[in-house]
C-alpha cells in the first residue's frame, strides 16, 4: 500500500466511531426467567438482538411454602446455564456487560441466600435481589423516553402501574416528574395462591378476586389522591396480552390505547376460563395462564376506580430500565431532582417546615462541594446528605422530645423514589445524628454498617450539623456564603448579615462533631454587603 494510502487509512481509523458494545440483562421473575441481549452504539442508541425466556414457578413456591423448592431452583439454574452459553456465543464475557436481578418472589423467599448462591455456583451468573425502590427506578427509566415524546402522557398526570406476580408497582408522574412511588403486596400469583389456600369452590374465585383487589385499590386511591382524572399507563406481559387482543395495530411509539369497557369485557371472558382452557385457547404457558385473570382484573378495576375511559399500554419492561442504567449515567440532574421531589413529598406528609428543610439542604450541599478534597466521598453521597437535610426534623411529627430518633424511625420505614433500603438507611442515620449524641457502635443501626459507610455517615452528619446551625433561628437569614478551607479551620463568610450571634451560638453547640471528624474548627464571619 502506498504511503499516502496508508496515511489516509490511518486517518480514517482515527476518526472512526468506537465499535458497538453488547450488553445483556437477566430478570429472574415470579413466573419466568428472561434475558435480553442488546447492542449499544457509540451515541447510546440501543438495538435489541435476541430475547430468551424460561417459565418457572418461583412465585407459586414462595407464596405457598415461603421458600423455593429444590426442583424450581434447578429449573432456574438450567435456564441460566442456557443463557450463559448464549452469552459465550456473543462473547459477552466482561462483568460490566451483564446485569442479573431478582424481584419480589426471591426477595421474600426464606432460602433466598441459598438460592442465589446456587444460581452462581451452577451457572456462574451473579444474580442480585433488588428491592421495590430499585424496581420503581428501573421502571421510570424504561418509560421516561415514552413520556418525554408523547404529549398525551407528558401534559397530564400519569399513573404508571405494573401488576406483577408478587407485587404491584406504581409511579405517579406529574409534568414529566415522579411525584410519588409505591409498592403493594398485590400480585397476580400471590392473589391466586392466597385464594386457593382458602380451598374455596372455583365458582367463588371471581368474588374472592374482587374483594382482594378492592381492598388494595382503597389504599392506592388514598396514596395518590389525584385532583383530576389522570392517564393510566399499564406495563407488563398481561397488559400487553390485552393490547394484542384488543388493538389491531400498535402505534409507532410502542403505545396502545385500550377502551376500558372492552378491557372489562375481555377480563370477564378470561376469568370464565380455567387455566387449562387458557393454555389451549391462547397458547400460554401455565404460569402465564395463572396470572392473566387476576392481573387484568386489577388493571380494569383500577381504571374504573379512577373513572377512566381508556388505558394506555406500553411495551417497556424492567429489562429496558436495566439496559438504560447500564449504558448511560442514570444519576443525571433530572434523576436526582426526582429523588429530591420525592423526599419533599415525604416531608409534607409529616408536616415538616419546608422553608427550613430546603434551606438547610442547600447549605449542606454547598458545604459538601467545598469539602470535596477533605471528605473524598462519591457524588451520590451529596444526594443522601440533601435528602437527610430535607427530612432531618420529620420526627417532630411524633414528638418534640428525642425527635431525631423519631426521624430515624420514620425515614427507615418510608419510601423515597430512587433510593433503596441501604441508601435510605444512610439517610435515616445522617438525619438521626443532626443533634445530640454522635455516632456510636452502641447504636444498633450504625453498628450494622461496614466501616466505609460508618465513616460516610459521620462525615455527612457533621456537615448537616453545621448547615443546621447556620439556620439556627429558622429564618433563612444566611443566604449567600463563601467557604474556604484554611489550616485547621473551615472559614464561612456570610454576606448581607451584620449580626451572626444566633448562628455563632448554634455552631458552638453543633460544631464539635465537625471538628472531631474533619480536624477543623468552623469559623463564621460576616462579609461585605452585596446589592
Amino acid at each position: 500500500m502506498p504511503a499516502a494510502d496508508r496515511q489516509d487509512h490511518a486517518a480514517q481509523a482515527a476518526v472512526a466511531p468506537p465499535a458497538p458494545r453488547l450488553f445483556a440483562v437477566i430478570d429472574v421473575g415470579t413466573t419466568s426467567v428472561r434475558m435480553e441481549i442488546a447492542q449499544v452504539d457509540h451515541d447510546g442508541a440501543v438495538a435489541r438482538i435476541e430475547s430468551l425466556q424460561q417459565a418457572v414457578s418461583l412465585g407459586k413456591d414462595v407464596f405457598t411454602a415461603g421458600r423455593i423448592e429444590t426442583e424450581t431452583i434447578e429449573q432456574c439454574v438450567e435456564a441460566l446455564r442456557t443463557f450463559q452459553a448464549k452469552l459465550q456465543e456473543y462473547r459477552i464475557i466482561q462483568p460490566d456487560q451483564v446485569r442479573a436481578v431478582a424481584t419480589s418472589a426471591v426477595r421474600e423467599a426464606g432460602n433466598r441466600e441459598a438460592f442465589l448462591d446456587r444460581l452462581y455456583i451452577g451457572s456462574g451468573i451473579n444474580v442480585e435481589d433488588i428491592d421495590a425502590a430499585e424496581v420503581n427506578r428501573y421502571t421510570y427509566l424504561s418509560v421516561k423516553p415514552l413520556i418525554e415524546s408523547e404529549e398525551r402522557l407528558r401534559n397530564r398526570d400519569t399513573v404508571i402501574v405494573e401488576v406483577g406476580g408478587g407485587s404491584t408497582e406504581l409511579l405517579l408522574v406529574q409534568s414529566g416528574q415522579v411525584a410519588s412511588s409505591h409498592s403493594y403486596r398485590l400480585g397476580s400469583v400471590r392473589i391466586r395462591e392466597m385464594i386457593e389456600d382458602f380451598r374455596a369452590p372455583s365458582a367463588r374465585m371471581p368474588d374472592l378476586l374482587e374483594n382482594t383487589i378492592r381492598t388494595a385499590l382503597q389504599q392506592i386511591r388514598h396514596d395518590i389522591r389525584l385532583k383530576r382524572n389522570p392517564n393510566l399507563l399499564a406495563l407488563g406481559g398481561d397488559a400487553r396480552f390485552a393490547a394484542f387482543h384488543l388493538v389491531n395495530e400498535t402505534e409507532p411509539s410502542g403505545l396502545s390505547e385500550l377502551r376500558v369497557p372492552a378491557l372489562s369485557e375481555l377480563t370477564d371472558g378470561i376469568l370464565r376460563l380455567s387455566v387449562d382452557d387458557l393454555v389451549r385457547t391462547y397458547h400460554l404457558t401455565y404460569p402465564d395462564a395463572e396470572t392473566l385473570g387476576p392481573a387484568l382484573l386489577a388493571y380494569t378495576r383500577l381504571a374504573q376506580a379512577l373513572d377512566l375511559r381508556r388505558v394506555f399500554v406500553a411495551g417497556a419492561t424492567l429489562r429496558d430500565g436495566l439496559l438504560a442504567d447500564m449504558t448511560r449515567d442514570s444519576w443525571t440532574d433530572d434523576f436526582t431532582e426526582q429523588i429530591i421531589r420525592s423526599s419533599l413529598q415525604l416531608g409534607r406528609k409529616y408536616d415538616f417546615e419546608a422553608t427550613h428543610a430546603e434551606h438547610v439542604a442547600a447549605l449542606s450541599r454547598q458545604i459538601f462541594r467545598a469539602l470535596r478534597e477533605e471528605h473524598r466521598l462519591a457524588p451520590r453521597y451529596e444526594i443522601i446528605l440533601a435528602v437527610a437535610a430535607i427530612l432531618h426534623e420529620v420526627g417532630l411529627f411524633v414528638s418534640n422530645r428525642s425527635h431525631h430518633k423519631h426521624s430515624l424511625y420514620l425515614i427507615q420505614n418510608s419510601e423515597v423514589f430512587g433510593l433503596g433500603p441501604r441508601d435510605l438507611n444512610l439517610v435515616a442515620l445522617v438525619a438521626r445524628y443532626h443533634r445530640r449524641a454522635t455516632p456510636s457502635l452502641s447504636h444498633d443501626g450504625y453498628a450494622a454498617l461496614d466501616r466505609e459507610e460508618r465513616i460516610a455517615v459521620a462525615k455527612l452528619a457533621a456537615i448537616l450539623r453545621v448547615a443546621d446551625a447556620l439556620d439556627r433561628g429558622h429564618a433563612q437569614r444566611i443566604r449567600e456564603i463563601d467557604i474556604r478551607t484554611e489550616p485547621g479551620q473551615m472559614a464561612i463568610t456570610a454576606h448581607n448579615v451584620s449580626d451572626l450571634t444566633l448562628e455563632q451560638l448554634g455552631l458552638q453547640q453543633k460544631g464539635g462533631m465537625f471538628e472531631q471528624v474533619y480536624g477543623m474548627r468552623v469559623l463564621l464571619r460576616p462579609g461585605r454587603r452585596r446589592q
